[in-house]
């Protein structure tokens, strides 16, 4: 069914989606006015940043612009004195972060997992049905109000304690559209949308209860990015009439450019700023799609054999621990991804002695906290950060001036990369696994006692997608060729369907086609959510080829001999 209102003199916010109940409560004139204005005030720039993107990609796909620091940016880099703004209430002590979608179970298990602070996820961890995208605000409506509850299709009822974690929303990056709302035919932003939806209707009931509206930002590509963000915080505390300042965010170092310009990033949000993560699966993921088609030298092993003491992975985190502390910010370690299985004792067990000495490396290393998966894992990652930390919040005191990162430093890649058949198989399946989940309105799924979210398909499907390019040698001496991948998954596709059964077909079908169109094309698409998003998960999704639109949104990386125009 389709609403319309109409607010304000710049065009009407019309809303294309499936009514469900309470929808209302959160898509009330007032607040689409809130995101219309913002949309007003930013969307050119955000329009004119993702051409940025995609022209500085094609720069370096083609080997003509190389990566580094940016001198133009040298000032901000050498200056002493500049710091970031102090711990926000309920943000001074971050040892253990909780992240997952927000859907109403998962959100109490979050708020009684006894982190310090959890993730709320719109991006990664969530589908984008326009189901989700809504139900989450009325679940974080909910929850920031203590009004919370749940009784699962057993009867089982869910309550929330009485100490919970300080909630920190991630919304959607700016790559991406809400198809669901526009303005005059064109979609909004999404991050604008789940960013203004939940600041307009928590910001106030947040700062009374003695916290404030707090944010992770994804994707960030620039510091020009940064301040975007930083402009729509200005405006936003300025429209609602609270301080500046009171909004604060954390950004996600995930992509390889962003790895070069982190100190930028902090002093462009430096009154709103509340630290730096290390997403490492998005971080690797950034690096095979940045260098793609730069030749064998950069190609990597499979994704089990890049691990965080990897050289290149290690230099971005201790250059992050290092920039952060130099400014006063916190510096959050990256995700801890394991599930745990009650049926196996032994493996998880296992597992759990990796996870103590990964969070033992990040503490050591200087990390004032790090992210868990699942509630299972807060134990151990509190218990590692009470023995380095002790009653202290954090460990920003900490300089790292023993650490001199390089460009050689963060761009060096794995030398003499493995890839076997088993490895081209695991990203064919763990792919199709999790894409048929995706494309069902599910974007955290539990593979192999792992919580994947959207980063794995990145990864994996880059890899075959690089591995085609770069006609990789397998162990035994065969290439990684498009024949050889797309026989592969009609093979994995097929044992699948016979291993899940008759109600798996079309989540396998849908899966097949978004994998083959993202990894065996002739151009990489930036994201498969682009493409995944409007070919499956909008009300009206489409049936046909993308049209040009949709081969914007879905940002690629052209082929050896294309012209700039083609990118």
């Amino acid at each position: 069914m389709t609403t319309t209102h109409t607010r304000g003199t710049n065009g009407a916010v019309q809303v294309r989606g499936p009514e469900h109940p309470r929808f209302e409560q959160i898509l009330t004139p007032e607040a689409l006015d809130f995101v219309r204005q913002l949309d007003g005030a930013f969307a050119g720039r955000r329009a004119e940043l993702l051409q940025a993107r995609r022209a500085r990609q094609h720069q370096i796909s083609a080997g003509r612009e190389e990566l580094g620091f940016l001198p133009e940016t040298r000032g901000i880099r050498e200056h002493k004195s500049w710091r970031v703004a102090e711990p926000a209430p309920g943000l001074t002590d971050r040892r253990t972060e909780m992240t997952g979608p927000a859907s109403r179970k998962l959100t109490i298990n979050a708020l009684n997992s006894g982190a310090r602070v959890w993730m709320a996820d719109l991006e990664d961890a969530t589908a984008p049905t326009w189901f989700n995208v809504i139900d989450g605000q009325i679940n974080l409506y909910d929850a920031i109000r203590g009004q919370i509850d749940f009784t699962d299709e057993n009867g089982k009822e869910y309550a929330v304690g009485q100490e919970t974690p300080t909630i920190v929303l991630r919304p959607r990056g700016w790559h991406l559209c809400e198809k669901h709302l526009s303005v005059d035919g064109r979609p909004l932003p999404a991050s604008l949308v789940d960013f203004g939806l939940y600041l307009f209707h928590n910001a106030q009931e947040l700062i009374d209860r003695g916290a404030g509206p707090y944010f992770y930002l994804p994707k960030l590509e620039s510091h020009l990015e940064a301040r975007l963000w930083n402009d729509v915080f200005v405006l936003a505390q300025d429209l609602l009439g609270i301080p500046q300042g009171t909004i604060r965010a954390t950004v996600l170092i995930e992509t390889v450019t962003a790895a070069f310009e982190m100190e930028e990033i902090l002093y462009e949000l430096r009154d709103h700023s509340s630290g730096l993560n290390a997403g490492r699966w998005d971080y690797i993921f950034s690096y095979i799609r940045t260098f793609a088609q730069r030749g064998p030298e950069f190609v990597l092993p499979e994704r089990a054999q890049v691990t965080m003491t990897t050289p290149f992975m290690r230099a971005y985190t201790e250059l992050l621990v290092k920039t952060c502390h130099k400014r006063g910010a916190h510096a959050i370690g990256g995700m801890a991804a394991f599930v745990p299985d009650r049926t196996d004792e032994a493996a998880t067990a296992a597992a759990l002695e990796k996870i103590r000495a990964d969070k033992e490396r990040e503490a050591g290393d200087g990390f004032d906290g790090s992210w868990v998966a699942h509630p299972a894992l807060v134990p151990t990652c509190t218990e590692v950060f009470d023995q380095v930390l002790g009653e202290r919040p954090d460990q920003r005191d900490r300089q790292r001036h023993d650490v001199e990162i390089t460009v050689d430093d963060l761009l060096t890649g794995v030398p003499d990369p493995t890839v076997t058949e088993a490895g081209v198989r695991t990203n064919i399946t763990v792919s199709l696994r999790y894409l048929a989940a995706w494309t069902s309105g599910t974007g955290a799924v539990a593979i192999d006692n792992l919580m994947e979210d959207a980063a794995t398909v990145e990864i994996s499907r880059a890899q075959l997608w690089q591995w085609i390019r770069n006609r990789t040698p397998l162990e035994d001496l065969r290439v990684v060729t498009r024949q050889l991948v797309g026989d592969l998954i009609e093979e994995e596709a097929g044992r699948l369907a016979a291993e899940l059964g008759p109600d798996a077909s079309e989540p396998l079908a849908r899966a097949r086609e978004v994998l083959e169109y993202v990894a065996l094309g002739e151009y990489l698409p930036g994201f498969f959510t682009n493409y995944a998003y409007v070919r499956y998960l909008i009300d009206k999704p489409m049936t046909g080829p993308l049209d040009k639109e949709d081969l914007r949104m879905s940002e690629r990386v052209p082929g050896a001999g294309q012209s700039e125009d083609a990118a």
